[in-house]
């Protein structure tokens, strides 16, 4: 309470420590859209506005689930068969991983005059995130992952 004029002064935007967000989306653009939506605003209401730090990790997320999930829309597709995004913040680091059922095609990063029409997305994730990987998905299909740490 400030002594002078009575009035309570604000209260620090409180950081909630924890989110787990897991969604499921068709891999088409419109279903990668929507994710990337939905994603970003249960982060927004997990980190502080008033935190410049918090504010620079939801823009690098934001263009990471973009990345991936348009990736995974892409290059991901089976007939018949969802995409899933996790996303998952603490107090040290924040997770995003994409799974999909294509175990048959995993990324790889191509570079400028490399000849290839796609990929390049994929160096906006390795320069972004602190850590970033591919691992198989049981039964079939691929998790494509990306971690920026606090």
């Amino acid at each position: 309470m400030n002594q002078e004029n009575g009035v309570s002064d604000p209260q620090p935007a409180v950081l909630t420590a924890h989110l787990s967000f897991t969604a499921l989306f068709a891999t088409t653009r419109h279903g990668a859209h929507a994710v990337r939506h939905a994603a970003e605003d249960r982060l927004a209401a997990h980190l502080s506005p008033d935190d410049p730090r918090d504010g620079d990790l939801a823009t690098t997320v934001a263009l990471l689930i973009a990345e991936l999930t348009a990736n995974a829309a892409l290059h991901g597709r089976v007939r018949g068969r969802d995409a899933r995004l996790d996303v998952r913040l603490d107090a040290s680091e924040l997770r995003i991983e994409v799974t999909d059922a294509r175990g048959d095609r995993w990324p790889t990063p191509q570079h400028p005059g490399g000849g290839g029409e796609s990929g390049r997305g994929l160096l906006l994730v390795e320069a972004l995130a602190d850590d970033w990987g591919v691992r198989p998905h049981h039964p079939g299909g691929k998790t494509v992952w990306a971690v920026c740490r606090r």
